[in-house]
C-alpha cells in the first residue's frame, strides 16, 4: 500500500488489509486524529495493545482524513475537533456524507459546545473529553464498532441543557423544531415511544426493561428508526428529539 502524506501508519504499510483476527472477528480498525503527537502516542498506546482493537493509522489534521480514511478502511475515527488547518467539525461532516464512511468519535476537552453538537447533529455516533480515563475510551470505541451510542444519560441531559440554552426564543418560528415535529409526526407509536427513550440517553437493555421488548426487538425498531428518518445514529435521533421538545 502506498504510504499517504501526512499519515502515520504505526504497524507498518501493510497493517491494514489482512490482520490477524481473534476468535470474535477481525479487530476494530480505529484512524486517530489530532493535531497532538502526544495524544495520539497516548491514544495509540492504549488501543493497540488490544485484541479487539487495532490502530491502523494516525493523522494530524482532518484534511488528511480522506486520504487515510480511503488507504486504511478504519471502523471507527477518533477525530479532534480542534486542529489548525482543517478542523475536526469540517473533516466529519464531509466524512459522514460519504457513502459507508466509518463512524466518528469526536475528541474533545469541552463537553457540550456548539462545535460538539454541530459535529453530533453531521453523524458523529458521539464524543469523548479528552481526559476520559483510558478504559471508558476502549468501552466507547468498542461500542460505536457495535452501533451503539456514547452518550450516557448524564451526558445527554447536559446536551439537552445545552441546546435548550443555544435555542432560539419564542418569537417566530423554529424552523428544527418544526422539522422534528414533521418527522417524528410520520412514526407509529412504538416507534415514537422508542425513539423518546433514545432522547433520554437509555440502552437497548433499558429500552426493552422500559416497554417490555426483547433486546432484538429494539435494535429492530432502531434500525426502522433510522431508515425512516433518514438518519446515521441513535445519537441523530436522541438530537431530534431535543429538537421536538419531546424530552
Amino acid at each position: 500500500m502506498a504510504a499517504v502524506a501526512g499519515v502515520t501508519d504505526p504497524a507498518g504499510p501493510a497493517s491494514g488489509a489482512t490482520g490477524p483476527a481473534d476468535a470474535a472477528g477481525p479487530p476494530v480498525r480505529v484512524l486517530i486524529v489530532d493535531d497532538d503527537a502526544l495524544v495520539r502516542a497516548g491514544l495509540s498506546m492504549i488501543l493497540g495493545g488490544l485484541p479487539d482493537l487495532t490502530v491502523v493509522a494516525e493523522a494530524a489534521d482532518g484534511g488528511e482524513v480522506p486520504a487515510a480514511v480511503a488507504a486504511y478502511a478504519p471502523d471507527v475515527v477518533l477525530m479532534d475537533i480542534r486542529m489548525p488547518r482543517v478542523d475536526g467539525l469540517t473533516a466529519t461532516e464531509a466524512l459522514r456524507a460519504q457513502p459507508h464512511p466509518p463512524e466518528v468519535l469526536v475528541l474533545t476537552t469541552f463537553d457540550a459546545d456548539e462545535q460538539v453538537l454541530r459535529a453530533l447533529r453531521a453523524g458523529a455516533a458521539g464524543f469523548l473529553l479528552k481526559d476520559t480515563p483510558p478504559a471508558e475510551i476502549v468501552r466507547a470505541v468498542r461500542r460505536v464498532a457495535a452501533g451503539e451510542a456514547t452518550l450516557s444519560p448524564t451526558v445527554t441531559r447536559t446536551l439537552i441543557a445545552h441546546v435548550t440554552a443555544a435555542a432560539p426564543g419564542p418569537v417566530g418560528a423554529d424552523p428544527r423544531r418544526e422539522r422534528a415535529l414533521r418527522l417524528l409526526t410520520g412514526l407509529s407509536e412504538r416507534e415514537r415511544q422508542v425513539a423518546v427513550a433514545l432522547g433520554r440517553g437509555h440502552t437497548n437493555a433499558e429500552i426493552a426493561g422500559e416497554l417490555f421488548m426483547s433486546v432484538a426487538t429494539v435494535k429492530a425498531y432502531v434500525s426502522r428508526l433510522l431508515t425512516r428518518l433518514e438518519l446515521n445514529n441513535r445519537v441523530q435521533v436522541a438530537l431530534l428529539v431535543h429538537d421536538a421538545g419531546l424530552v
